[in-house]
């Protein structure tokens, strides 16, 4: 059997029903200002924030890309040239009819 969907108005009111459970069993609700749950001390986490480090030097490897860029340009002789095969093709009467079928080359 397949399971419905749940939509945003079945979301909605199950959210609804259980803010009114919490609260009917003497839950209180805090306000807190817009962007204030994400503060640390009252400052912004930047624990997370990837740039604590400082910038490191590259590797330069123009050579290791110019030998790929140049094995992809040459091409190997082991490849053989693919055959052309026959195919088939259909013969039609005047009406559009097929009659036969023959190989071409």
């Amino acid at each position: 059997m397949i399971k419905p969907k749940t939509t945003k108005r079945d979301t909605r009111e199950e959210l609804e029903s259980l803010v009114d459970q919490f609260i009917k069993r003497n839950g209180t609700i805090q306000q807190v200002n817009m962007g204030e749950s994400g503060l640390v001390d009252g400052k912004y986490n930047t624990s997370h924030i990837g740039f604590n480090e400082p910038k490191q030097d590259r590797t330069p490897l123009n050579h290791v890309v110019a030998a790929i860029q140049q094995r992809k340009h040459t091409k190997s002789p082991t490849t053989p040239a693919a055959k052309k095969r026959p195919k088939k093709k259909i013969i039609y009467d005047d009406f559009g009819d097929p009659i036969r079928w023959v190989w071409e080359e």
